[in-house]
């Protein structure tokens, strides 16, 4: 690989003039310039992109931390934040796993926004207090360097649970998400918090795991425990869609016997039959603000944490019943 002592060597000056030259620095003149460039064209001379960032501080580069990527859910996520940052002149790196978590106390990237339940929250504040710059989207943390944005989760899973006791249901199911995740915590105690403010309502817990075969596996529970039409609540659209698949397969139908309510309103949801109703809330705009929030930090201007506003989407998968 071709260095800058290479170039130094061939056009005759110090390692410090080619610096100076590949750089724009005013402190060479535009002949030893012009001819340095030229010299790393002909070589084929790549910069060092770790080197160049440490010395000037800064990669504009952004990195977005997911526990998967795996669904629907981070397209338009991801979309929000991509072109904020690329009006601003940075690039995006997605990452997931814990041997990417490096490339904050590496400064590989000039800050973080993180979705992602294997980074730990002491970890996250051990890099706040060495100045690195984070936007959190799953966890509530209290630090200078770390901005909240996030969902508002207890109003959508109230909106969920208020909906289906207004049309009539009294046997409710709620499927949770990963033990793991905020939004799932978050989603599930105010469910719970619904149900203890009404009276006659029984409801039961499934494990899930925001992945359609979760769904499917709560269905088989369901069904087979089925004496009267019920309410669902899904902590998320996968799991709903995993409930049709399942429920088609059978004489039962969604609407009729299954009333389900799901959170996130993916793409999917609005092709469903009948229209499966759930939380709504813009991806898009959450990835823009967390970008956005993120940009603010790390040039140093004041910011307060951000929520997400949601909304219900009433869709035919819930009928009164009477």
């Amino acid at each position: 690989m071709v260095s800058i002592k290479d170039i130094a060597k061939k056009a005759g000056v110090s390692v410090s003039t080619v610096s100076y030259a590949l750089n724009g620095s005013p402190k060479v003149t535009e002949e030893t310039s012009a001819r340095v460039m030229a010299i790393a064209k002909e070589l084929n001379y790549i910069p060092n992109a770790a080197a160049r960032s440490l010395k000037k501080k800064e990669s504009r580069i952004i990195g977005v931390f997911l526990t998967d990527f795996s669904g629907a859910f981070y397209g338009d996520l991801l979309q929000g934040i991509k072109e904020i940052l690329n009006q601003k002149d940075y690039d995006l790196i997605v990452c997931s796993g814990k041997e990417s978590h490096r490339m904050l106390p590496e400064r590989i990237i000039d800050g973080a926004i993180i979705l992602d339940e294997t980074f730990d929250s002491d970890e996250l504040l051990k890099y706040a207090e060495r100045g690195h710059k984070i936007v959190v989207l799953d966890r509530e943390l209290q630090h200078p360097n770390v901005n909240q944005v996030l969902l508002d989760n207890k109003a959508g899973a109230t909106l969920a649970m208020e909906f289906l006791i207004e049309q009539g249901h009294r046997k409710l199911y709620v499927v949770s998400g990963p033990k793991g995740s905020y939004d799932s915590r978050q989603r599930l105690q105010a469910a719970m918090q619904s149900i203890g403010r009404t009276q006659g309502v029984t409801y039961e817990e499934i494990s899930g795991d925001f992945n359609k075969s979760a769904g499917e596996l709560a269905a088989r529970q369901i069904l087979d425990e089925y004496t009267e039409p019920v309410g669902v609540f899904c902590l998320n659209d996968e799991m709903a869609i995993g409930i049709y698949n399942y429920v088609s397969s059978t004489e039962y139908r969604i609407g009729e016997h299954i009333h389900l309510v799901g959170f996130d309103n993916i793409e999917l949801a609005e092709y469903t039959q009948p229209r499966l109703s759930t939380i709504n809330y813009s991806k898009k705009k959450w990835g823009s603000l967390a970008a956005e929030q993120l940009l603010k930090l790390i040039v140093g201007d004041s910011i307060e944490h951000e929520r997400i506003y949601v909304t219900l989407v009433q869709g035919e998968s819930v009928r009164k019943i009477h």
